[in-house]
């Protein structure tokens, strides 16, 4: 079913409430990574630039104490937003209360304001984590603030909080409409099309350390790939789980009965690394050599082999779906980025082809790497992006109203 987007709505003269995902690193009030925030710019400016007052909801990251409070303030976020919208945004320290109410009475059409982290309502509360555990008194405070809510952070659709769940149930109580953002409509469009529609042929690549991170999305994808790529850590249980000698590589014991299960019901469907970069230790300065399949005992794997590379960009050259979620090797260092690199290139010389990542490591590797720009879509939520991936209904995605 069409979701409702931002487009269809009427948002003149409206407050309009915007759930956005605005969890970036800030470190002493620098912002590491602003992705997120560049993210969001197109539904903010369709809102403001077509005469609503765009009402800003994010979390950033998790309070336990009021310690936590200084350190995870939006403040700074408010600061860069206003740079790169080149309009001012009201920032307001509260998310309850006078000052919030008195704030937004004040804006005019066209202004944009912020408010404080939402997960400031997990502490100093009789309810517990208000926020998080999706209290409905304030899913419906929240949601008495603003004629419209548009959900536009991907990145918390998994999960049902008060801040989108909460509010797109009050708002709907009330008649008034839910939407996605622009952000949210494209991350519908393409992982969805991935899992339900892909073109064919469709190849998912899957790196990483863990098998057990990963189980639903291979399971759900087993029967709708033409190949499924494994590397990265997860590959060395798949690896063991057929006999092969893994050395000191990073393996889940406990799950190579799955892997075997696993490897039965793909077939040849699943291709695995034939060669790996191997050293004694977890180190960039640690003295490297390529082996075959099987790895010596005083070794680890740290990234996939020239072979593999061969093989894996062998499988990828007539694709025209691709989801990838997860690295090739040990990315982080420089000596076993090779695999991860070779695939990004790939991906993004593939003529045709729709390629997306899956947030979480792979979309920082191709930031890292440089191969970004090359990608068709980078997928803004990492747990999210693989819950979807897994065939699952999302509550922030469910909870938006239908066309």
């Amino acid at each position: 079913m069409a979701k409702l987007i931002v487009s269809d709505v009427d948002v003149k003269d409206k407050k309009v409430l915007m759930r956005v995902d605005f969890n970036v690193p800030i470190k002493g009030g620098v912002i590491g990574n602003d992705n997120r925030i560049v993210a969001a710019i197109p539904t903010i400016k369709y809102v403001s630039e077509n005469g609503g007052k765009v009402i800003l909801l994010s979390h950033l990251g998790r309070i336990k104490s009021d310690d936590d409070k200084k350190e995870l303030t939006l403040a700074p976020v408010a600061k860069k937003l206003s740079e790169l919208m080149g309009k001012e945004v009201v920032f307001v320290p509260e998310n309850e209360g006078k000052e919030l109410e008195s704030a937004i009475d004040a804006m005019k059409d066209g202004d944009i304001l912020l408010m404080e982290n939402t997960r400031f309502q997990d502490i100093d509360n009789d309810f517990g984590k208000r926020e998080s555990k999706n209290d409905p008194k304030l899913g419906e405070y929240w949601a008495s603030l603003g004629d419209v809510f548009v959900n536009d952070a991907f990145g918390t659709a998994h999960r049902a909080h008060a801040s989108n769940v909460g509010i797109s149930t009050a708002m709907k109580a009330a008649n008034k409409p839910v939407a996605a953002g622009y952000l949210m409509e494209k991350e519908i469009k393409f992982l969805g099309d991935a899992v339900d529609n892909p073109v064919h042929p469709f190849v998912t690549i899957l790196g990483g350390a863990k098998v057990s991170d990963k189980i639903g999305v291979i399971e759900n994808l087993i029967p709708k790939s033409d190949h499924i790529i494994i590397g990265g850590g997860m590959a060395y249980t798949f690896l063991a789980a057929q006999g092969h000698k893994i050395g000191k590589s990073l393996f889940e014991e406990d799950k190579l009965d799955l892997a075997k299960e696993l490897l039965q019901k793909a077939g040849d469907k699943i291709v695995l690394p034939v060669d790996h970069v191997i050293a004694k230790e977890f180190s960039n300065d640690a003295d490297f050599e390529v082996s075959g399949i099987d790895i010596p005992d005083d070794y680890m794997g740290l990234d996939i082999g020239p072979k593999s590379i061969e093989l894996f960009v062998s499988k990828l050259n007539d694709a025209k779906t691709v989801v990838w979620n997860g690295p090739m090797g040990a990315f982080e260092m420089s000596n076993f980025a090779k695999g991860t690199l070779e695939i990004g290139k790939t991906l993004g010389k593939l003529q045709g082809a729709t390629t997306i990542i899956g947030g979480g490591d792979s979309a920082a590797a191709a930031q890292d790497l440089g191969v970004a720009d090359q990608i068709t879509h980078i997928s803004t939520g990492g747990g999210a992006s693989l819950e979807y991936l897994e065939g699952k209904v999302l509550p922030g995605i469910d909870s938006i109203s239908d066309k």
